[in-house]
């Protein structure tokens, strides 16, 4: 179900049955809502970081496990597009705690980046984030399950930019986008919000730009706290090279996260929204779901809307994918930009199918002929030189029967030659 058609009742539901091979209603019937799904409260959670580390460890696998379908995914109909495309030949890079494979979920399309920060590779995921966001972009459509990624044919690198608790540095995260970048990534999902006015990392973003990938990040940091080292070091996204994305509640309700306060100007400038508040996905070690709320997980639904758009479109620019995913958003009514809402909520089949004004056909061009041919076109009609022709050829067949009829008529006189006579 797009945004454009959602029902009001969504707002209390979270899981929608889904049973194998059945296509979700266009809006879930009062029975359908009436049998949602298990609380978000009774998934474990995943946040930007976990601050538990010290006591508890690393983030363990769930041990809870679902059939059904989570609403996000019955808000953006995501399967609408995937007739068109799902994602196939994209490579989206996941910029956070790294990203475990062992749940199944990515199958063969996970290739892992380098870590920026702290010990092991980027396969190695504490704090669980990372993962998840991987899941939300790219998870695999398996039978029986209502769960997969907005693009499940698109491939994911993992890089590594934060410790086992979450917290990174801008150095890092500067490392990490050139090394997406360098990849050959279309899309960089950052995990993190950034911070404002720090030259390392514009120009690490001028690079991305350059590199022809889309950077996509979090308008504010979750409201469980900051992943960017200090709390007060996180900014909302400044740049112009940076697409800062906004969450929403279940339905479409308005945005659950804190904005920084008034004296922590700039406000927060956001593009595009997305579902980010009591998602579910996967996470570390096993086939389980958590669930997480904040803008870092609606930066990851439109990461995969983008991933779709250029499995279908793959020709287009930085600036053309940018310039696609908020002209076909579902709009507010308000002036855009929105201070709020941006351009608007993502709209994945729009976002794939649309033909905006500029792209339509130019006329088609009259047929020539090949190169180098020397074959002459047919002379073109002369109704008038052929009427000429045929009035002068009657003139001279009358002169012709008027001469005859002068040499024969007095020969026949001469020899008593009378019309009729036998």
């Amino acid at each position: 179900m797009t945004p454009r058609a959602t029902s009001a009742a969504l707002a209390a539901l979270l899981l929608v049955p889904l049973a194998p091979g059945v296509a979700l209603a266009d809006t879930p019937t009062p029975s359908a809502v009436a049998s949602a799904g298990a609380e978000p409260s009774s998934l474990p959670s995943i946040a930007q970081t976990n601050p538990g580390f010290q006591q508890q460890g690393c983030v363990h696998s769930s041990a809870r496990t679902t059939d059904r379908t989570p609403w996000a995914q019955t808000f953006l109909r995501p399967d609408a597009a995937w007739p068109l495309s799902q994602g196939a030949g994209v490579t989206v890079a996941v910029l956070g705690s790294g990203v475990d494979g062992t749940s199944g979920v990515l199958g063969g399309r996970l290739a892992l980046g380098p870590r920026e920060y702290g010990p092991g590779d980027s396969g190695r995921d504490c704090v669980g984030h990372g993962t998840f966001l991987a899941g939300l972009i790219a998870a695999g459509r398996q039978d029986g399950l209502g769960f997969a990624g907005v693009a499940p044919g698109a491939r994911i690198l993992a890089v590594a930019v934060t410790d086992d608790v979450g917290n990174t540095a801008v150095d890092q995260v500067s490392r990490g986008i050139r090394a997406a970048a360098d990849a050959g990534a279309r899309v960089i999902d950052l995990a993190v919000p950034l911070p404002a006015g720090n030259a390392d990392l514009s120009s690490a973003l001028h690079y991305a730009d350059g590199k022809g990938a889309l950077v996509i990040a979090p308008s504010v940091p979750d409201p469980s706290g900051s992943a960017a080292g200090a709390a007060s070091a996180a900014q909302p996204p400044t740049d112009p090279d940076v697409l800062a994305v906004g969450d929403l509640g279940p339905g479409g309700s308005p945005p659950s996260s804190p904005s920084p306060s008034p004296s922590a100007a700039p406000a927060p400038r956001v593009d595009l929204t997305a579902p980010g508040d009591a998602v579910m996905s996967v996470g570390p070690g096993g086939v389980g779901y958590f669930t997480g709320s904040g803008p870092s997980f609606a930066a990851a639904f439109v990461a995969g809307t983008a991933a779709l758009v250029l499995g279908y479109r793959p020709d287009l620019t930085r600036e053309q994918l940018l310039h696609r995913l908020e002209a076909t958003a579902y709009h507010p009514g308000t002036a855009l930009p929105d201070p709020q809402l941006g351009y608007g909520t993502v709209d994945p089949v729009a976002a794939v199918s649309a033909v905006l004004p500029e792209e339509h056909a130019p006329a088609t061009p009259h047929p020539q002929p090949p190169t180098g041919s020397t074959a002459m076109p047919p002379a073109p009609p002369q109704p008038a030189a052929r009427q000429a022709a045929a009035v002068a050829g009657g003139a001279l067949g009358m002169a012709l029967l008027v001469g005859c009829a002068a040499v024969v008529l007095p020969r026949g006189r001469r020899r008593n030659w009378r019309p009729g006579a036998s």
